[in-house]
């Protein structure tokens, strides 16, 4: 299996996941974020990354920039969404494509990435919900304590914490 940068090629792979992997009530939502994210034409970029297994997509991450109401300087992403096929679960994929990504928009000198989703998965990976306080979501959270962050420079964004605001993609209450 490798990671690699998903293309427009992938859509119909990426939206098959979603509808594989996520619960009847969710899967066209997300299934539709998944796929509008790699249209996003962002400074910085949006990007995502697939698991390949032979030609097979089996796993899915998308990161999109988000600003802040404080200024232009700060740089941060939003992890959203991350699926892995209900087959291939528990061999971290979902772990391997979480470390690929952050290590990806580390380089373009990003000062944090956010999550809304499970503590006790993305703790593994360093977010957790101290780091997210004072940074306000696009929307009101259903789930508050999914709200976290990781910190990928020492200093300085923890100095101006402020409202986020999202690609156009991510821009329904519905999501939230």
């Amino acid at each position: 299996m490798r990671i690699r940068q998903a293309g427009m090629s992938d859509r119909d792979a990426i939206r098959g996941l979603y509808l594989e992997a996520f619960p009847d009530e969710e899967r066209e939502v997300v299934a539709a974020v998944a796929v509008d994210l790699l249209d996003e034409q962002t400074v910085p970029e949006t990007v995502a990354f697939v698991a390949d297994d032979g030609g097979t997509v089996v796993g899915h991450i998308g990161f999109s920039p988000v600003s802040c109401s404080v200024g232009e300087e700060f740089r941060g992403y939003l992890l959203a969404p991350l699926a892995v096929h209900p087959h291939k679960q528990k061999q971290r994929i979902g772990s391997t494509l979480v470390e690929a990504g952050i290590q990806y928009v580390a380089s373009l000198d990003s000062e944090m990435v956010f999550v809304y989703g499970d503590p006790e998965f993305y703790g593994r990976f360093g977010f957790d919900a101290g780091t997210a306080s004072g940074y306000v979501p696009p929307y009101e959270l259903e789930y508050p304590f999914g709200w976290q962050a990781k910190r990928l420079v020492a200093g300085g964004a923890s100095e101006r914490p402020g409202k986020l605001s999202c690609v156009r993609t991510l821009q329904s209450p519905q999501l939230w």
